[in-house]
């Protein structure tokens, strides 16, 4: 294992997302080619922010890659934000 892998394999965190990963994509379980923040967050019981960061790592460091759908709770409630702010503004015209 090099200086890298090994200095990223210290945190507890990252260290089981490795199986959590794999199983995800085991039959019969789910075969799936990729897993949902949902399902990580689920079997790694992390907070939004710490998953969000140990992903971050895991993927400028080549191990994982990640996508996002624009389902998250955070772009619904800005949009629901943005939206109450364009009311009160056009109150005001």
């Amino acid at each position: 294992m090099g200086h890298r892998a090994g200095r990223l394999a210290l945190d507890p965190a990252r260290r089981a997302a490795g199986p959590a990963l794999s199983a995800a994509r085991r039959p019969p379980l789910f075969n799936a080619p990729s897993v949902s923040f949902r399902f990580l967050k689920d079997h790694l019981r992390l907070s939004d922010s710490d998953l969000s960061k140990q992903m971050a790592t895991l993927e400028s460091a080549g191990y994982v890659t990640t996508t996002k759908d624009g389902r998250g709770y955070g772009r619904r409630a800005y949009g629901t934000h943005c939206a109450a702010l364009r009311a009160l503004l056009d109150g005001w015209g």
